[in-house]
């Protein structure tokens, strides 16, 4: 039996779509998902439980959300009339909705600024320079798409979720002072192919390689609590060292690194399911 799957209304680099039934197969039951790394979204959206608590650092996007949870209708007619306009795709206009969107202080305004950029923007990045400016160039698409299906279909299901903005520390803490029937699902920044003994370097998005090893502390501490906690990464000796109290799935990923053929190559990447019995 084929079940739908439900594609986010946002492009994501890193986005887990294409592994929703590998995911799907592995995530424990549970009264309410929890996603400290939320990204675009697709695991709450291709996922049957009933509440969800979704949590992100990213503040423009944790906005988003609420926004489209909150006020779909509103929402949709407004960024209808900016992906409508006849120079929507073309560079000045992006560069000046991009200015426009580093200068905004409306949160609605800036909803919907946010999802326009992320559709014509480049590769479905999302950037910022140290300004905390958004900084993604213009994307050069043939025909970007105007996701109105996927909205109205994230705002329904988001009836049965809470959005904060918050790091994955603060939201650990969170479960360690609020007890309840949660399953976990971490999507970090995937630490590096080839590894550093530097635990104070970084993998991509600012993540360190000591903050990878304080989120398996966490879900291992968690887990002894009888909170499941399953966690995506690659399959490195680093990850392997640091998630060796829980029960290890690995498998190949297809990834596209560049424009050839020769340049889509397959890499291994791994759960990480750690539970109150360890292995």
């Amino acid at each position: 039996m084929n079940v739908e799957k439900h594609r986010p209304f946002l492009k994501w680099a890193g986005g887990k779509y294409r592994l929703i039934p590998e995911i799907t197969k592995h995530l424990p039951k549970g009264k309410c998902l929890v996603e400290p790394f939320v990204g675009a979204g697709s695991v709450f959206l291709n996922t049957d439980y009933e509440r969800y608590l979704l949590a992100d650092v990213n503040p423009d996007l944790i906005n988003l959300f609420n926004t489209v949870k909150n006020d779909v209708d509103r929402y949709v007619a407004e960024v209808a009339v900016i992906f409508s306009d006849k120079f929507a795709n073309s560079d000045t206009f992006y560069y000046q909705r991009r200015q426009e969107f580093n200068l905004c202080e409306d949160p609605f305004r800036r909803s919907v600024l946010f999802l326009y950029l992320n559709r014509f923007g480049f590769n479905g990045l999302c950037r910022y320079n140290k300004k905390h400016q958004y900084n993604v160039p213009f994307g050069d698409y043939k025909r970007p798409y105007f996701p109105e299906k996927e909205l109205y279909f994230f705002s329904k299901k988001a009836q049965k979720a809470q959005f904060i903005c918050a790091d994955f520390e603060q939201t650990f803490a969170y479960l360690e002072k609020h007890p309840d029937d949660y399953v976990v699902y971490c999507d970090p920044p995937y630490a590096p192919l080839i590894q550093s003994t530097n635990f104070t370097s970084y993998s991509s998005g600012g993540f360190s390689m000591g903050q990878q090893q304080q989120l398996a502390e966490y879900a291992k501490q968690l887990a002894s609590k009888n909170t499941p906690v399953m966690i995506s990464n690659h399959d490195t000796v680093f990850t392997r060292e640091i998630y060796q109290e829980s029960k290890i799935v690995s498998f190949p990923v297809q990834r596209f690194i560049g424009q050839t053929t020769e340049s889509r190559v397959k890499v291994n990447e791994l759960f990480a399911l750690f539970t109150a019995t360890g292995l």
